[in-house]
């Protein structure tokens, strides 16, 4: 299922991010959903996932919502919830389609499976795939994501493409 293009989040005329469905997946709205996390970090630099796979899906949110144009702070809240030890000095976020005509449509999250990763664990895996739409052809990324949790906070680890 194709999400719907994704609307500024000031727009004034139709409907708000906030009432739109995840990009996740999760089956909420954005505001109730992986909103609540990216609004929570963007007003204080809080971050609040209370399990690993809702900080996947958190993540996933924000490149969604990077390559749409919407989220604006999308990379400093992927590199924030990154583990220091494993975590790159800067993203290359797809971004809206430039005049080279790169252009990536981020089209639905399917998680396959988590290990650990609750509230009172301290590690945990998520597997994943992440479906995607280039100038290309559509394609997908399959993933096994491990993830830590560190003074009551979940951050991304690593993960195994394949």
């Amino acid at each position: 299922m194709t999400q719907p293009p994704m609307p500024r989040a000031d727009s004034s005329a139709g409907p708000t991010l906030e009432s739109l469905r995840c990009p996740c997946g999760g089956g909420e709205v954005y505001g109730a959903c992986c909103g609540r996390l990216h609004g929570r970090f963007a007003a204080d630099g809080t971050l609040a996932a209370p399990t690993a796979e809702a900080l996947m899906r958190s993540r996933y949110s924000a490149f969604a919502l990077a390559s749409s144009g919407v989220l604006s702070r999308a990379e400093e809240y992927l590199l924030a919830t990154w583990a220091p030890e494993t975590r790159p000095a800067q993203l290359a976020l797809d971004g809206p389609a430039d005049e080279s005509g790169d252009d990536v449509h981020w089209l639905r999250l399917d998680v396959e499976s988590t290990s650990g990763g609750g509230p009172f664990d301290d590690a945990g895996t998520v597997t994943f795939t992440a479906h995607f739409r280039t100038p290309a052809g559509r394609r997908a990324q399959h993933e096994t994501s491990r993830f830590v949790r560190r003074s009551g906070v979940w951050l991304y680890r690593d993960g195994e493409v394949g």
